[in-house]
């Protein structure tokens, strides 16, 4: 599920380069081939420090650097000392160490407190100040703002104590002699700190967004109730809290005060089986964070974890069955682990499963990935346990370090063990059930999260070839198109995914079970998380106003009425359209639309010429083209006005075009697959079992299109036909007309009756289509065929224009042809009979009303008229 790449080794990047510098000074043989070294901490820009024993009773910290690969030593202790936390500023001219003082034996009569905190100038080694001396744990970190101006003469630490307080130091510095950098203000930093947080009971530091979560007792509100506050630090190092978000969670879920990402403490043993919460916090540029907090097993049967999504105002808590009788290597791990990457977060519970949950399509469980058993395996090195998750600043990645070995992996989801999930020939490591959630899940992680890649693109394009027909509760080729589409938007606003489909799931009038509930995991969920936005998160730029925008937008949302524009709501629309015979502004405003959207695909495929399309005028799929962008354009200013007419107006062409695009994409390269040329054209061979897949796939396409009521490019019509033809029976062929499936252009008949000769069969065949086809069009093919038929077809076209056209001036219009008891062979006669005719129910009769009428006058008196009529005669 993830592929982990090795980016960090204790014993090769640091303890080899120890040993080897040592080895250069003759003291090799003290150290014996080991050197006892601990990782302390890992700075904003990726330095690890880390503490080793000297060859000469000394404890030395030192750096490494990831991008020169180089260690430099920072300082050394003149006795060994237990080095708890340690933080180096940015300019690396201080360091700030917290050292666990050892109480045991003869040391516990003198009068020492448990921890010592320090914070000494480096640049060179100079003046140590003593910070804290207190009977609790302390951390210590440096902020470490995005300013590049190195000379500035000032540092910023922050002191975190046991004790459940926060205080923030503010270090002047001054230069001596030209580069002797010391602190100007050494004898008064106990007067500058400046108390951040109080009262705490978990804390948790995000280096990369210079961010401090603390979780604190809700003072409205019963024990159980807690409230976590988020407290940013600008560049200027000001800082204010900016949220404040209520939390449910046990009595008393710490026994003591725990520390998140402020480095790693050596000498404090944890003690897991005492916490009855393990929480962290996770945040995306784009404006999402989540909350993920987990509740110990109970009876080792059942694990339980929350995710609070700030940016969608809601949480969800999932229930894990594990089975009654775990065996005891399995139960070491009281907590799962949360890896964030990218949008996702993994919660992994080495043994027992592996949850990818999908953070921005979290409302039904089947967009997100559940694995159990030996399928959930992530092959780490050691025990989950021993593993930490690092908060990188690529959040398309994380970093796992596991304290024991030293060693440091970035983590990232597998693609290739993504698409075996898909794959019927997947081994045996994948599920065996190949359930259509997982199915699902897997498919949108691949398009949406991974989609950018070209090559992945084209093996999903392959798989989908290969896999032609619809599972049995979704179809993937109507998935493709939509999670497709929702990918070239959904970076620009999180407030789309609640607008814009990505799922044809949602069109179902009834979603199947097995996609509702998955197998393994439940899980419930509660609205509005009453989050507080507070102080500079207010204004109109940044991570904050974009996290406070994306909530107000969610709540706004989940009260409109059916905020999630359905592709398959503009049906009665398109009937309506296609009954329009005349030209309307509605129908000019349509083209026009379609104009935008065909001008931007012709700039997109100026090399792409394989697939005869966007090569004919298709009036039927320029009239849906228009319709969609016109539906789509005015769901988005009704449900996101925020966005801006403009930038919607982008968006929606964007969309349109990207389907065009991607369904061209898809022949294109299923084409390839085929190794099909230009003879696929001519309608006058058979076609090749190579053929028959493409149409059964364009078929396939057509239907998944049609389900949705979204467009196809001009000529997708005209070359599906042409496969039909060649692969189909004739009469099956006829069928797929009359049922409505295919859709006879002019452009395909039209090739129809000059590529085929006129063969028995050939000549039914062009028969029956053209008695299939609109009297309009039929009058313009029969001008196209070399046939007798469509010569007195044309002959007779012909004189009953002229007839018409001369006898305008005398008032008769031959209105008709197919009146009953007349018959079309011979056109001069059969007018002569339709003047008469018209006369007769025209002309009044003078004797109606009279009982004795005399014939022969009658038959007189009309024969005598009707000459003078045809200018036989004058009056």
């Amino acid at each position: 599920m993830l592929t982990l790449t090795p980016k960090f080794d204790l014993h090769r990047d640091v303890v080899a380069d120890i040993l080897r510098k040592e080895a250069s000074v003759c003291r090799v043989n003290e150290y014996s081939g080991a050197v006892d070294t601990h990782i302390l901490n890992i700075e904003r820009d990726g330095g690890i420090l880390f503490s080793w024993k000297g060859a000469t009773g000394t404890t030395r910290i030192g750096k490494y650097d990831p991008n020169t690969k180089q260690n430099k030593l920072l300082y050394t202790f003149d006795k060994q000392v237990c080095v708890s936390s340690c933080s180096l500023n940015k300019e690396e001219t201080l360091l700030a160490v917290s050292l666990a003082q050892n109480t045991r034996g003869a040391e516990r009569l003198k009068p020492i407190s448990k921890c010592l905190t320090l914070l000494i100038e480096i640049h060179p080694i100079s003046n140590t100040k003593v910070l804290k001396a207190v009977d609790c744990r302390v951390k210590v970190q440096f902020l470490n703002s995005e300013t590049d101006r190195r000379s500035v003469l000032e540092s910023h630490l922050l002191l975190l104590t046991e004790d459940g307080y926060v205080d923030l130091y503010h270090v002047m510095l001054t230069r001596q002699e030209g580069y002797r950098v010391v602190m100007a203000n050494a004898e008064r930093l106990s007067k500058t700190a400046e108390r951040i947080a109080e009262e705490f009971c978990w804390v948790q530091w995000d280096g990369h967004t210079q961010r401090l979560y603390y979780l604190t007792h809700h003072a409205a509100h019963t024990q159980d109730k807690f409230l976590m506050r988020c407290v940013q630090f600008y560049f200027n190092h000001n800082c204010e809290t900016v949220l404040e978000l209520p939390l449910e969670l046990p009595a008393n879920p710490f026994h003591t005060v725990k520390f998140v990402n402020l480095g790693f403490d050596h000498y404090h043993l944890e003690r897991p089986e005492k916490e009855l919460v393990r929480m962290e916090v996770f945040t995306n540029r784009i404006g999402s964070m989540c909350v993920c907090y987990s509740q110990p097993l109970k009876d080792k049967q059942e694990l339980v974890y929350t995710m609070v999504f700030v940016h969608k105002d809601c949480s969800k808590t999932f229930r894990v069955s594990l089975g009654s009788d775990p065996s005891p290597q399995k139960a070491t791990q009281l907590h799962p682990l949360f890896i964030p990457i990218g949008y996702y977060i993994l919660v992994y519970l080495q043994g027992y499963f592996l949850h990818c949950i999908n953070t921005r399509q979290q409302e039904m469980l089947c967009h997100s990935l559940f694995l159990s058993g030996p399928d959930a395996d992530l092959d780490l090195q050691g025990q989950s346990a021993d593993v930490s998750v690092l908060h990188a600043e690529e959040e398309s990645c994380s970093s796992l370090l596991d304290l024991a070995s030293g060693r440091i992996h970035t983590a990232e989801l597998s693609p290739d063990y993504l698409l075996q999930m898909l794959r019927s020939d997947a081994p045996s490591r994948c599920p065996s059930s190949k359930t259509d959630p997982q199915r699902l899940a897997a498919l949108h992680c691949l398009l949406v999260y991974m989609g950018n890649d070209p090559n992945l693109e084209l093996k999903i394009i392959e798989w989908l070839c290969d896999n032609v027909n619809a599972f049995e509760s979704f179809d993937q080729i109507q998935e493709f198109i939509l999670a497709s589409l929702y990918r070239i938007s959904y970076e620009k606003s999180l407030g789309l995914d609640k607008v814009l489909p990505y799922s044809s799931v949602f069109d179902k009038k009834e979603i199947p079970a097995c996609l509702s509930e998955v197998s393994g995991v439940s899980c419930t969920t509660e609205l509005h998380n009453e989050a507080v936005f507070k102080g500079k998160a207010r204004s109109p730029q940044g991570f904050w106003s974009e996290l406070q925008c994306n909530t107000e937008t969610t709540k706004y949302l989940d009260a409109a009425p059916k905020p999630r524009y359905r592709t398959s709501h503009i049906q009665a629309d398109w009937d309506k359209l296609r009954t329009e015979r005349r030209p309307s502004s509605h129908m000019n405003h349509m083209e026009e639309n379609t104009k935008k959207i065909l001008s931007m695909v012709d700039t997109w495929c100026l090399d792409k010429k394989l697939v005869p399309l966007f090569q004919e005028e298709d009036h039927q799929q320029r009239a849906l083209i228009g319709l969609t962008v016109d539906k789509l354009r005015e769901h988005l200013n009704r449900n996101l006005p925020r966005l801006g007419k403009k930038r919607i107006d982008s968006l929606v062409v964007s969309y349109v075009a990207k389907l065009l695009e991607l369904v061209r994409h898809m022949l294109e390269s299923v084409w390839l697959k085929c190794k099909l040329g230009p003879r696929v054209l001519c309608l006058t061979q058979q076609g090749s079992p190579a053929e028959w897949s493409v149409f059964h796939f364009m078929f396939r396409i057509l239907e998944a299109t049609r389900g949705l009521c979204l467009p196809l490019p001009p000529g997708y019509n005209t070359l599906l036909a042409v496969f039909a033809v060649r692969c189909l029976p004739h009469h099956t062929f006829l069928q797929y007309i009359d049922h409505g499936v295919l859709h006879l252009t002019e452009t395909f008949v039209s090739r129809l009756m000059t590529d085929l000769d006129n063969s028995d069969a050939n000549e039914r065949l062009k028969f029956s289509i053209l008695k299939r086809l609109p009297e309009p069009m039929e009058q313009r093919i029969y001008h196209m065929w070399d046939h007798p038929v469509s010569s007195a077809s044309i002959s007779r076209d012909y004189v009953r224009t002229l007839l018409e056209k001369h006898n305008k001036n005398k008032g008769f219009a031959f209105t008709g042809r197919d009146k009953p008891g007349f018959r079309p062979e011979f056109l001069p006669l059969t007018y002569l009979a339709k003047i008469l005719s018209d006369i007769e129910e025209q002309a009044l009769n003078p004797f109606e009303e009279q009982e004795n009428v005399d014939a022969r006058f009658v038959e007189e008196t009309a024969l005598k008229q009707t000459l003078i009529l045809l200018g036989f005669e004058e009056k």
